[in-house]
């Protein structure tokens, strides 16, 4: 099972996190995970549409070791990682919890793979 963790700049629309998405080139996924400050965008909320959407504090997140820790993302959000932070957190409920595409950047969203 795929999770898609999402970091995403408040106001991004759809279509940026689509682009993201191509870019990615991820055939499917079942799960989208992000921070639980994001989890009422607009964009987040149509991509997580049909499947299941998993959210966590930065907090919990925080807690998580990644190989691409941000401190802007950390001064911004309080964890220094949220879309491959959310994607291992996820994947560890449905899964491996192991980390298959580190974060790729798109314009105002960043995208984590974990299964």
């Amino acid at each position: 099972m795929l999770v898609l963790g999402v970091g995403i700049e408040p106001g991004t629309p759809l279509e940026h996190l689509r682009e993201a998405l191509d870019a990615l080139g991820l055939a499917g996924f079942d799960v989208v995970a992000t921070i639980e400050t994001r989890a009422a965008e607009p964009a987040v909320e149509a991509l997580a549409e049909g499947r299941t959407l998993r959210t966590y504090p930065a907090a919990v997140l925080d807690t998580v070791d990644v190989p691409h820790p941000s401190a802007v993302v950390r001064r911004l959000t309080g964890t220094g990682s949220v879309a491959e932070a959310a994607a291992v957190l996820a994947a560890r409920e449905v899964g491996e919890g192991v980390l298959v595409t580190p974060k790729q950047r798109g314009r105002g969203v960043t995208l984590a793979v974990a299964r």
